[in-house]
């Protein structure tokens, strides 16, 4: 990922939270080219390729799961804890708390008060 998406307020990626991940990578994958991939192994994310760039990532969507199905937008924070308290704060409300993404850093999904859906995202620095 380039630097500049890894910048405080930078849209960072895109992610799909699905109910049929196979038929998800399937659709899409027809309908723009993309090539879908398994992320480290992990055969319950797909990582979206563009050529050989990495632009986002479809995930399934799990029993009990808060994080509404659909495209999600990653925005980039310096501290995604804050982030979370500020949004509470802000009459906003926090659906996904913070939490760990192995080898990539925290993220948490945040609701505005109008209830439009958004994920913030703190990346690990190498």
């Amino acid at each position: 990922m380039a630097d500049q998406f890894k910048e405080q307020g930078a849209f960072s990626w895109l992610e799909l939270s699905t109910p049929d991940l196979a038929g998800s990578r399937a659709f899409y994958s027809r309908l723009f080219g993309w090539r879908t991939e398994p992320w480290s192994g992990a055969e319950d994310y797909a990582l979206i390729k563009v050529g050989s760039r990495e632009v986002g990532g479809m995930t399934p969507l799990r029993p009990g799961q808060r994080k509404p199905a659909g495209w999600g937008a990653y925005v980039t924070v310096t501290d995604v804890d804050a982030t979370a308290a500020k949004a509470e704060e802000l009459g906003g409300k926090v659906l996904v708390p913070p939490t760990e993404i192995p080898r990539v850093g925290r993220f948490c999904v945040i609701q505005d008060p109008q209830g439009a859906v958004i994920t913030a995202i703190t990346y690990r620095r190498p």
